[in-house]
């Protein structure tokens, strides 16, 4: 009879794994992503580690999040956070579980690669001046010349007060940017592998070109740049030793596609996942289980230093909030399950080479789920357990959300790793929970809409907050 389906289709429905794009099955999924990614975009004009956490505590506070009280007994649906040196969150709603029982974990990274400017920055050549920078975290340098640049960063001084810089975003504000070499010129450089193509101290930015009006003076270019952030910041050029000053991308996120289906924009890697873990966060009122969520720093660079993941700042904040209860830090985190929500490499038409395609993941078939990360032999990579696993599938099938598994590429192609490694370092079950990503670690990363909100929904539901509301 037309229409019936034979052994094989209902035996192929029953025990064949088959994904799908989320658009095949849920059409009308696109709707509520795109309101969900209005405030990603403005979370995503952020594009510092300080500039996040900046932006963050006034949310937290908003949504009732006080400031951490050592020695504190918290009772459940109690809401707190803690600033580690303005670089580093951590953000907890109390459950109703006894913490004994262990916490849910979610850590994301909130740095991203770009262009630190050395301590000694400034200088002029051939009348121009510029600023000396070396790259933080892993780029394609030929990606970084000839694109409009902004100024961000923080400058400590001696007295004991900073100063914020954030210049070149703004309407009206000037840019600044590594040149390029034109093709007319550049027979030499085209021959050259890539690799060789770009040098780390051709990374230098351009800042001004206009002499200072005193011909006694030398440097003159030099001493008009530096005039003009004296009067402007009221700094000299020695603060510059104890400053933190970065070059990022100047273009603000935006729409991509015409369907706006995608955001386009810099620092996704790992924004996207940041913004969505403290959507779920703020949005959990009263769950089972007390919810940490952390935003760490140094991820880039391997997570070193005291705001990174290798800091005890996490596990020593662990003693702190659970030495009123009568818990052991050590036994809670045995108890424990952490998401490390970081983001994969999205499956790229352009290079299928490097993809293998049933284990890479592909937009919008929502959060991916890496069990292992690392390079080749899985060199450096946290390896979550069938059992991690099962929990994982239990989560998420439980909320009927969908999702995937990805690899970072070929066995042989490369790799990279994540925080998860520095997590379960604490004998926590951890597993990695992002999203899918084209051309990570550029200027401008692509994501979608839909794999953004169902990576929140999915974060919701590992929270024990399924219905709750960013």
């Amino acid at each position: 009879m037309a229409g019936k389906k034979s052994k094989g289709e209902k035996l192929q429905e029953e025990i064949m794994y088959r994904p799908k794009a989320v658009g095949e099955t849920d059409h009308g999924l696109l709707s509520k992503s795109l309101d969900f990614a209005e405030g990603y975009k403005d979370f995503l004009g952020n594009k510092t580690e300080r500039e996040i956490v900046d932006y963050t505590i006034p949310i937290l506070k908003k949504n009732g999040y006080a400031e951490f009280a050592l020695g504190k007994k918290y009772a459940p649906g109690d809401k707190f956070y803690v600033n580690n040196r303005g670089k580093a969150l951590i953000m907890v709603t109390v459950g109703s579980k006894p913490v004994s029982d262990g916490l849910r974990v979610g850590v994301s990274h909130i740095d991203s690669p770009r262009l630190d400017f050395k301590p000694n920055p400034l200088f002029e050549s051939f009348d121009l001046g510029y600023f000396k920078t070396h790259y933080y975290g892993g780029i394609k340098k030929y990606q970084w010349f000839a694109i409009p640049l902004s100024i961000r960063g923080v400058v400590a001084l001696k007295d004991g007060g900073s100063v914020t810089v954030r210049i070149g975003d703004r309407p009206g504000e000037p840019t600044f940017c590594v040149t390029d070499l034109l093709p007319h010129l550049a027979m030499n450089q085209m021959k050259k592998p890539v690799s060789e193509a770009f040098e780390g101290e051709q990374l230098n930015l351009l800042v001004g070109s206009w002499p200072y009006d005193d011909e006694k003076v030398q440097s003159k270019v030099k001493l008009n740049v530096m005039s003009l952030l004296s009067e402007k910041y009221g700094i000299v050029e020695e603060d510059f030793l104890s400053a933190e000053l970065c070059a990022v991308p100047a273009f603000m996120p935006s729409d991509l596609g015409f369907d706006r289906s995608m955001v386009a924009g810099y620092g996704q890697d790992d924004s996207v996942c940041a913004y969505a873990n403290l959507m779920a966060e703020i949005g959990c009122k009263n769950p089972s289980y007390t919810t940490v969520t952390v935003f760490a720093d140094k991820e880039e660079t391997g997570s070193d230093g005291p705001t990174g993941m290798r800091s005890a700042f996490f596990r020593d904040f662990l003693k702190d909030f659970l030495q009123p209860y009568g818990a052991e830090a050590r036994h809670v985190l045995r108890n424990s399950i952490c998401f490390s929500c970081d983001v994969n490499a999205a499956i790229d038409p352009a290079f299928p080479e490097v993809f293998e395609p049933s284990n890479c993941s592909h937009m919008n078939r929502g959060p991916v789920v890496s069990k292992y990360t690392g390079s080749r032999g899985k060199y450096s990579t946290n390896d979550a357990s069938a059992e991690t696993m099962a929990f994982v599938r239990s989560i998420l099938d439980g909320a009927g959300i969908p999702w995937q598994v990805g690899e970072l590429g070929k066995v042989d192609a490369g790799g990279g790793g994540t925080v998860a490694a520095e997590i379960s370092v604490h004998n926590m079950d951890t597993v990695d929970v992002g999203v899918p990503v084209l051309s990570m670690h550029s200027p401008y990363e692509v994501v979608s809409k839909v794999d953004l909100y169902l990576l929140y929904r999915a974060l919701a539901a590992f929270y024990g907050c399924p219905e709750a509301k960013p």
